[in-house]
């Protein structure tokens, strides 16, 4: 590959992924539910899920994904239900005063990252670009894998440049809120950011 092929696909990557979408409404929406780790590794999530798709993609696998739908469905949905469980649960409960400390523990920093990949597996708008435009900005044959190794590290560098601003201002928002009535705005703004991310993925294609 050439330099202005990596440009290229550097700079079709940043346009596609910063235009919001199901992956960066969650995004926010964890950023403001239970701050910035966790959102971090939601984000980690999110760039795995991307970096599936490439090397699908790089190895000629377009035609398995279009093929086997089935296993992109039970993605999809799976991604829909677990956002739609934590929409409910930050309606129902939420954070309260006593934990606006995001929470560290290993289980809520996993179930972040397993979102994070579910929601980009199972978003038509990552598919469509991987399947799609990807082929028409760099030649998958002349991939060798010293190439594919540049294209999934410069696919991470791009995703946490213009991921992380986004997680960061909304972790850094959900600083400020401390009294009951500001807390639970900040629950039913999460609980309908994430119900909004489910209900996007549901309908699309």
């Amino acid at each position: 590959m050439t330099i202005a092929g990596f440009i290229a696909y550097a700079g079709a990557l940043a346009i596609a992924a910063s235009i919001p979408g199901p992956g960066i409404t969650a995004l926010v929406a964890r950023a403001l539910g239970s701050g910035f780790r966790p959102a971090l590794f939601m984000s980690f999530g999110l760039i795995l899920g991307d970096l599936t798709y490439l090397t699908a993609v790089v190895l000629g696998l377009a035609v398995v994904a279009q093929s086997f739908g089935l296993v992109f469905l039970v993605v999809k949905w799976a991604g829909v239900a677990y956002l739609a469980w934590l929409a409910y649960r930050f309606w129902t409960a939420g954070i309260v005063a006593e934990t606006v400390t995001a929470e560290t523990g290993r289980g809520g920093l996993m179930a972040s990252f397993v979102s994070g990949v579910t929601i980009t597996l199972g978003n038509p708008k990552t598919m469509i670009f991987y399947l799609a435009i990807t082929p028409t900005v760099i030649d998958l044959a002349a991939v060798s894998a010293s190439d594919y190794a540049a294209l999934a590290g410069l696919t991470a560098l791009v995703l946490i440049v213009v991921l992380v601003p986004y997680l960061a201002l909304a972790a850094h928002a959900r600083t400020l809120f401390a009294r009951p009535a500001a807390l639970r705005l900040l629950n039913r703004t999460a609980a309908t950011f994430l119900g909004g991310a489910a209900a996007a993925i549901a309908i699309r294609g």
